[in-house]
């Protein structure tokens, strides 16, 4: 199967921004940070402690909110040149060949550790951290996405 795409860039800070919040760190970290704001407005209301105290803990979930949302996802974006190419992508029984007009990439499947799907995009990462985006867009369809869907399940072991 040979797919060609290039990058929607609404779509890529999506992708990026549902890969930050399904990190379990960052995930614990708001969690953390709304139990402390919905704790600290409790015992403002309670006058046990100052309002100053709350709305700290507020600016804090609101900081943090701003920098998953949309600091971090368009500081990568506007770092990689990657969402700025073309590609295609051919994904065989024995491996993933990347191609752009610069030149070729292919992974064996044991390269990858795990593989995410999200709104728009199979994730095919690499480790924790690194990843590929590959645009379910570039499918034809959803016959070919599903198949897509089954070639990952069957051939990327978690």
């Amino acid at each position: 199967m040979t797919i060609s795409f290039s990058y929607d860039k609404k779509q890529v800070l999506q992708a990026l921004r549902y890969h930050f919040i399904t990190r379990s760190e960052i995930r614990i970290l708001l969690i953390v940070v709304n139990v402390f704001a919905i704790l600290s407005a409790v015992l403002a209301y309670m006058h046990i402690i100052q309002p100053a105290s709350f709305m700290i803990f507020s600016f804090l979930w609101f900081s943090l909110i701003i920098i998953i949302w949309r600091v971090l996802p368009m500081t990568i974006y506007k770092k990689s040149d990657t969402f700025q190419d073309s590609f295609s992508m051919r994904f065989s029984e024995q491996e993933v060949v990347l191609g752009t007009s610069r030149g070729t990439q292919a992974w064996l499947w044991q390269d990858f550790s795990s593989f995410m799907e999200s709104p728009y995009f199979f994730h095919l990462y690499f480790n924790s951290r690194s990843f590929f985006l590959v645009p379910k867009d570039a499918f034809s369809g959803i016959i070919e996405i599903q198949a897509a869907r089954q070639l990952f399940r069957d051939k990327i072991k978690k």
